[in-house]
């Protein structure tokens, strides 16, 4: 149950006007046409009432991740939403790079996200090293790639503190 401050605070976010939301989708093998997170969070941010602010589809790569957010975070983008390179394998080289980048981290969100992916996925939840922080006066958000993920992150985490979290990190 939301307290009296949480609730002013979802109300001053509010009356803001709509969040900038950025999208950025890191894998080897999606193209635009197969990356199917992209058009699901386009979907899902214009139904919450905020605007993308732009839209990424980047390999593996530490150089190309670290640009994509260097990019969005000089650009209107409030919020940005990492899919993609948070597991254990070689290739998996988003955490790595956000873990150097991140200014604070939001341990709540990866605790959190790890715990309501359990009741998915069971003990391969530890295997997620989905994170998030701020980078720049910007909310950064990075989930597993698996469209499953991405909606239990969007719909449980991220889009009911949206307003709230860009309002926070801005004030």
């Amino acid at each position: 149950m939301p307290s009296e401050s949480s609730d002013r605070h979802h109300a001053a976010a509010a009356g803001r006007g709509p969040v900038p939301v950025a999208v950025v989708t890191v894998s080897d093998t999606r193209t635009s046409d197969t990356d199917s997170n992209a058009p699901f969070l386009r979907e899902r941010i214009a139904a919450a009432g905020q605007v993308l602010a732009g839209y990424r589809l980047t390999p593996d790569e530490p150089d190309q991740v670290r640009a994509a957010l260097l990019d969005l975070a000089a650009r209107e983008a409030r919020v940005i939403v990492v899919n993609g390179g948070t597991g254990i394998s070689p290739r998996d080289t988003t955490f790595d790079v956000l873990e150097r980048m991140l200014e604070r981290t939001l341990p709540g969100f990866g605790e959190l996200f790890r715990m309501l992916s359990w009741e998915q996925v069971g003990a391969a939840a530890m295997l997620s090293r989905a994170t998030a922080g701020t980078f720049r006066g910007r909310v950064v958000f990075s989930t597993p790639g698996s469209p499953a993920a991405v909606r239990l992150a969007w719909e449980k985490l991220i889009e009911p503190e949206l307003a709230h979290l860009a309002w926070e990190v801005a004030r």
